[in-house]
């Protein structure tokens, strides 16, 4: 019996109707917002408080508050109200009831009136709005000047995290012509594991069990997909696959990946300064990685000139390296990253580069986020290596797409190609044995 087999029948969460509406925001009601607010702050600068007294005493003196000033507002008023300025004195303004709800994956401020939300998969506006466009450019400070980022007409743009892990992005005027822009992509508190993507329907028990297997046995895999295809969520899990008596070395631009084992080294790029000096590229790390004695060299996502010293690592003794890249297809990741090797400046022949990643690369997982918002391994290809100038793969799983069921989700199976990988010596090596069923042609 397959190790992950008991999980392969678990159903995928179906996608939500969205949040309850507020109560529409009166006059009066946006006068006693202001006033509530302004009281607050006055009074919690007599003293300081920790966060939990902070927590308390607002609610204590905006409750009173409430009551004496707030007659004329209706109980779902009153309630919508202290909760509206709490969020904007302890969080992050009309955003944190969103950002605190664990099924909501995306958050994207089109300006302060415009506020999306992407719930299991399917993107929903919110009923809640920002003021004006000041009051979304307080929320971006207060998210990035902890960091010691900075956002102003001089740096418009910024990348930076939220105390979870969350990443972020903000644009703001004149690069942003609607107002501010604010991306937030949220990370579960608690990170997937292999059993959560099959109970997900994103890959089958006989495909978890395979990238089991080629992680354990050190080989080189490459993760390609489009924005928001699961791509950081899958090398987070295929990782957690890494024995823990190994030294890993994680690199990343924005600290994403959230390992469990023990000898792990994260290291995170660095924007430049004010000056516009001391900036720190991914680049940069994954050189500096090779003198830092790793097992394993986990990159987040490829995105440039450090593609080639990725493949370089690979090609001299740093087998079992992850990472992850943009691309439409395994064919189209591998045009990628000849794209990304000549960013480095050099001179090299077409051949040269293809040979370089035919020989660094073992697999390749390609994933995709469908129609309806769900999330699926649709390929697990291996490469072959070169056949004249052309790099040869080889599909060994694929997501064959079938109709949509009375809920307007896609259905689908995952099959074998019937062709038995190449790397199957290297697995048996490892003490590893491939089942021949995995392998039934079902063409």
């Amino acid at each position: 019996m397959s190790l992950f087999k008991r999980y392969v029948d678990v159903q995928p969460v179906e996608s939500g109707e969205g949040k309850p509406q507020a109560p529409a925001k009166t006059n009066e009601y946006i006068q006693m917002e202001s006033k509530l607010q302004n009281y607050l702050l006055e009074e919690l600068k007599k003293k300081q408080f920790d966060r939990d007294e902070e927590t308390k005493k607002i609610r204590e003196l905006g409750k009173a508050f409430i009551d004496k000033e707030g007659e004329r507002l209706t109980f779902e008023e009153k309630k919508s109200l202290l909760g509206t300025v709490e969020d904007e004195l302890l969080g992050y303004g009309p955003i944190t009831p969103l950002l605190e709800d664990p099924m909501i994956s995306e958050i994207m401020v089109n300006g302060p009136f415009d506020i999306y939300y992407e719930h299991q998969g399917k993107i929903v506006r919110s009923d809640s709005s920002f003021r004006d466009d000041s009051h979304v450019e307080r929320v971006i400070e207060r998210i990035v000047s902890p960091l010691g980022r900075r956002i102003d007409e001089s740096s418009p743009m910024v990348d930076a995290r939220l105390p979870d892990g969350s990443r972020v992005n903000a644009v703001i005027p004149p690069l942003s012509l609607k107002g501010p822009s604010l991306t937030i992509r949220k990370f579960s508190a608690t990170p997937f594991q292999i059993y959560d993507l099959i109970d997900y329907n994103t890959l089958s028990s006989e495909m978890a069990e395979f990238l089991s297997m080629c992680v354990k046995s050190r080989l080189n895999i490459f993760i390609s997909g489009g924005t928001g295809s699961g791509k950081t969520s899958s090398l987070n899990v295929l990782s957690s696959f890494i024995p823990n008596d190994e030294r890993i070395v994680t690199i990343e631009d924005a600290a994403e990946l959230q390992l469990s084992q023990d000898h792990i080294v994260a290291l995170e790029a660095r924007p430049s300064n004010i000056e516009g000096s001391g900036a720190i590229t991914i680049r940069d790390l994954v050189r500096n990685a090779l003198r830092m004695r790793p097992d394993r060299i986990v990159v987040g996502e490829v995105r440039g000139a450090e593609a080639l010293d990725m493949l370089q690592a690979m090609n001299t003794g740093h087998d079992g390296s992850l990472s992850s890249g943009h691309a439409n297809s395994p064919r189209d990741m591998l045009s990628r990253l000849e794209t990304m090797v000549l960013m480095a400046g050099f001179d090299l022949p077409l051949r040269a580069i293809r040979e370089q990643i035919a020989n660094a690369l073992d697999l390749i997982v390609h994933q995709v986020r469908l129609k309806d918002g769900t999330r699926k391994m649709v390929k697990v290809t291996e490469v072959l290596g070169m056949e004249g100038d052309t790099i040869v793969l080889q599909d060994l799983f694929v997501f064959k797409e079938g109709g949509r069921n009375s809920k307007g989700k896609i259905e689908g199976r995952f099959v074998s190609t019937g062709v038995r990988p190449g790397i199957a010596e290297v697995l048996e090596q490892n003490e590893f044995t491939l089942p021949s069923s995995w392998f039934k042609e079902e063409w």
